[in-house]
């Protein structure tokens, strides 16, 4: 999944984030889903999260 749909995206997940210090590279940051910021239901370049260790970026894949 690419983590363009908030209901695919729950806390407790792991996924694997941009965040905005990466956005020019596409560094992916991997951790565990604690918050999802974003409120509408679709977003093109991913749903932002906060992860447990506080980073925050747009989910560009999601783990199983």
């Amino acid at each position: 999944m690419d983590g363009k749909i908030r209901k695919d995206i729950q806390p407790g997940l792991t996924v694997d984030i941009v965040l905005k210090a990466d956005q020019r590279t596409g560094k992916l940051t991997r951790g565990v889903v604690k918050d999802i910021l974003t409120s509408s239901s679709h977003h093109p370049h991913g749903i932002k999260v906060r992860l447990i260790d506080g980073q925050v970026g747009r989910v560009k894949a999601i783990h199983t």
